[in-house]
């Protein structure tokens, strides 16, 4: 029989079998145990954590860290602790961290030092920009967004007035009207809004008004009589078209003469009418819209005149000429002024009475003009139709009334169209406040008086 553990022979010695000791058994750890170590490792780290932990200053600080440094905090995914493999023991967990709670990485001197280069760097930016900015070196600053452009004003001075109104009112043509002023025409409407007024006699005393119209469009004037040459050459100071009623055979003659724009009654009938309300020649009328059609269809475009050089309203506090008496021909047709300083304005009064001017629906309103002018000028009658004759073309004492003061001066025209120039005793071109201004032509500085 052969032997399992020998070479075959019989009687060979056998070999000494080899003792194979078994393994230590391993000591299993059962779940219930791990997870009650993990527990007590929690609470142990929340204690020890808890006590050496600063508080932040706020929620605000914060620790920097590299993208690395960050996936090796991040806590991973609960599962069975590693096991060393020389002691066979349960590896400690890491020591977590509160994520809510992080620490300034800087210590108190260093952010006192951090804070300083920051302001220095700060005002050294806000010093080179304010040095070299353009507006400083003498430039234009352009914002990146465009030039700025103002926009356009949607008003301008007047040139009748001086008054502020729309940009298109400078284009109208300057409209003259003949008003008449005997006892059965007042009261008369219309004139309050006239720019500009001039007052003459026209015979046997009795006084007559020129009114220009540009700002307003009034549509109830009158009532319209005739016209005078004195008063032509005072509307072409304006190149203004004159509305009248016939004239004196002077005048008619003038108007062809001179080629002044005429609009006559006697040629352009419908642009007047007669009112029930009075009787003629006292009751003819007009409106400037009416008007402005016929100045339209004879090609009257915009006027080309001087403007009275304007000032801005300077009130008196000691008026020296409150109280303005122009004595024209007799009671019934003297001029009367009374300064108003609330409204610094002239409240006009004639034949004793204050001058009142009837409105189309009724009611009647005072005439104040802003200025008063008296003009003093050579002054005599026609031989053969006794016609009053005024010298507008030449030069004259002036008294010019505004602000409750007088100043006196003088006036110059020099032609029929040129503008009438006042100026005072050092030959300074006196201004006029804006508004309406009232010009009267005296025969003598003596009729003129003030206190």
């Amino acid at each position: 029989m052969i032997d399992d553990f020998g070479s075959g022979h019989l009687h060979a010695p056998r070999k000494k079998s080899k003792i194979i000791h078994p393994l230590p058994k391993e000591e299993k750890t059962s779940v219930m145990d791990l997870a009650a170590a993990h527990e007590a490792a929690e609470q142990k780290e929340s204690s020890e954590t808890t006590d050496n932990i600063i508080e932040p200053i706020s929620d605000l600080d914060f620790e920097f860290k590299t993208p690395d440094q960050v996936a090796n905090d991040t806590p991973e995914p609960a599962s069975e602790p590693d096991v060393d493999v020389e002691t066979d023991e349960p590896n400690k967990p890491a020591i977590k961290t509160n994520p809510k709670k992080r620490h300034w990485p800087l210590n108190r001197l260093q952010t006192i030092i951090g804070i300083a280069a920051v302001i220095v760097l700060l005002s050294t930016g806000a010093a080179t920009y304010a040095l070299t900015r353009p507006s400083v070196k003498g430039g234009t600053f352009i914002s990146k967004k465009g030039v700025y452009i103002p926009p356009k004003p949607t008003t301008v001075a007047s040139k009748l007035t001086g008054l502020p109104v729309a940009l298109e009112v400078n284009d109208r043509p300057v409209t003259g009207i003949m008003i008449e002023n005997s006892l059965d025409a007042r009261p008369q409407s219309g004139l309050d809004q006239a720019g500009v007024v001039f007052e003459a006699i026209a015979e046997g005393g009795i006084t007559r008004f020129m009114a220009l119209y540009q700002d307003s469009q009034p549509d109830y004037l009158g009532p319209v009589r005739s016209v005078r040459p004195y008063f032509l050459q005072w509307c072409m100071t304006f190149d203004c078209s004159l509305a009248h009623v016939g004239g004196s055979p002077e005048g008619l003659q003038d108007i062809k003469d001179w080629h002044s724009k005429d609009l006559d009654q006697f040629f352009n009938s419908d642009a007047y009418h007669r009112i029930s309300s009075r009787y003629a020649p006292h009751n003819m009328y007009t409106s400037i819209a009416q008007l402005n059609q016929v100045e339209a269809s004879k090609g009257y475009g915009a006027s080309d005149f001087t403007s009275f050089p304007r000032k801005v309203d300077a009130p008196s506090k000691t008026p020296d000429a409150a109280s303005v008496d122009l004595a024209m021909s007799g009671f019934y047709y003297n001029d009367h002024y009374d300064y108003d300083a609330t409204t610094n304005t002239y409240k006009r009064s004639e034949g004793g009475q204050p001058h009142m001017q009837l409105n189309k629906d009724g009611p009647k309103t005072q005439i104040t003009p802003k200025v008063v002018v008296a003009m003093v000028m050579q002054y005599g009658l026609e031989s053969d139709d006794h016609h009053s004759q005024y010298n507008v073309v030449g030069n004259g004492q002036a008294f010019v009334f505004q602000d409750g003061t007088v100043t006196q001066g003088n006036w110059s025209k020099a032609s029929p169209t040129s503008p009438i120039i006042f100026t005072d005793s050092a030959g300074t071109p006196i201004k006029f406040n804006a508004g309406q201004t009232w010009l009267t032509a005296m025969g003598s500085a003596s009729q003129v008086s003030y206190k």
